[in-house]
């Protein structure tokens, strides 16, 4: 399972029993803020997306959405989500647990510049009912991403915490 992966992946770092597993789903943006008993906005998603043939993982704040033109920009294409059924096998996790560690060696890790504007935040954790509470250099750390990119909309009216 994901979720072993990510737990061992965080047992290197002595932070495996930092993770979150819950009774209920935690699948979604929706869901995983009840669960978590927090703001949509502070739960991490991680959106998975194919640049040519190169997976890429963003991962933003909850209550974002991808702007296709600042995205276009950046990566110089249409954004192309990977397939749903196709999901766990390029990135490693499955859709409702897609999260930036333990991921396949070939997937390259953005992080949106929505999610500066949080002490900690909540990503997943390999499966449909877990997460991690992390701070952004926390996060930074754990991801391994290549770099901040500004790829989203409908987050700037929302800046307070």
């Amino acid at each position: 399972m994901a979720i072993d992966n990510v737990r061992e992946y965080f047992k290197s770092y002595q932070m495996d029993d930092q993770i979150l597993e819950f009774e209920v789903s935690s699948a979604t943006v929706e869901l995983a803020a009840e669960a978590l008993h927090c703001e949509e906005k502070r739960i991490a998603k991680t959106i998975s997306f194919l640049v040519g043939d190169q997976p890429i993982l963003i991962v933003t704040a909850g209550d974002t959405k991808i702007d296709n033109t600042k995205y276009k920009h950046f990566f110089g294409t249409k954004a192309k989500m990977i397939p749903g059924d196709e999901v766990e096998n390029i990135v490693g996790h499955s859709i409702g647990g897609v999260c930036p560690f333990a991921i396949n060696d070939n997937v390259k890790v953005y992080l949106d510049e929505s999610l500066k504007r949080f002490e900690t935040v909540f990503p997943a954790a390999g499966s449909s009912n877990s997460a991690i509470e992390l701070t952004i250099p926390e996060l930074e750390k754990y991801s391994n991403f290549l770099q901040w990119v500004d790829v989203c909309k409908e987050w700037q009216d929302s800046n307070i915490i």
